[in-house]
């Protein structure tokens, strides 16, 4: 049940803060436009993207996998191999599956806080707002008025020259209704590189 309740916290929780990581190497990139422009224009780069991950609790427990992402609709994260969770969208639906209880559960894209890094055209300018904004790291927090339930995604960048729009995706933070907080912090980004749509189906536990 605790590692169900690490991987629901990534998925679906109700609020959502980041952690940018710095990039001590990165060349830093003034930035012309709005901030809210170059998230937007990120996205907009980014087909597909691949990381590993690694995921923190409140009580400083953490778990660590690999992460695969690709637009429209399309996210997966695969657990270290002693830990059977799995978390993946394939295009309409985020799943969970815990293949301990053999419980699957899912939900629409949408209702995820996730959902701002899986649409293909996010509307930032009506769901969020800059946090953070210096020469190195950049924040911005996502809130769908309408659908405030669905919680609060603050996203973590670092300003890197050679990265999409100048932005290289570091991690987010869950917040959950019970102010649980898991931390997600990524290494090893790939931009755009081939990603095949077997990736995020999954066998359902029987």
């Amino acid at each position: 049940m605790m590692l169900r309740s690490k991987a629901l916290a990534l998925a679906m929780a109700p609020a959502v803060a980041a952690a940018a990581v710095m990039v001590p190497q990165a060349a830093v990139q003034a930035q012309a436009t709005s901030p809210l422009a170059a998230v937007t224009a990120h996205l907009k780069a980014v087909n597909t993207m691949t990381a590993s991950f690694s995921q923190t609790d409140r009580r400083g427990q953490t778990l660590t996998g690999t992460f695969t992402l690709k637009r429209p609709g399309k996210i997966r994260f695969q657990y270290q191999p002693d830990v059977p969770m799995l978390i993946v969208a394939d295009g309409k639906r985020l799943h969970m599956i815990d293949y301990e209880t053999k419980r699957p559960d899912s939900w629409p894209i949408g209702n995820s806080p996730l959902g701002v890094l899986l649409d293909p055209n996010p509307d930032l300018a009506r769901i969020a707002k800059v946090v953070r904004s210096d020469s190195q790291t950049l924040l911005v927090q996502a809130k769908d008025p309408k659908r405030p339930q669905y919680g609060t995604v603050t996203l973590g960048f670092a300003r890197v020259r050679s990265a999409p729009a100048g932005l290289l995706l570091q991690g987010w933070t869950v917040i959950d209704a019970q102010n649980n907080r898991t931390t997600v912090k990524l290494t090893n980004q790939r931009f755009n590189v081939p990603v095949a749509d077997s990736a995020f189906t999954f066998q359902r536990p029987k």
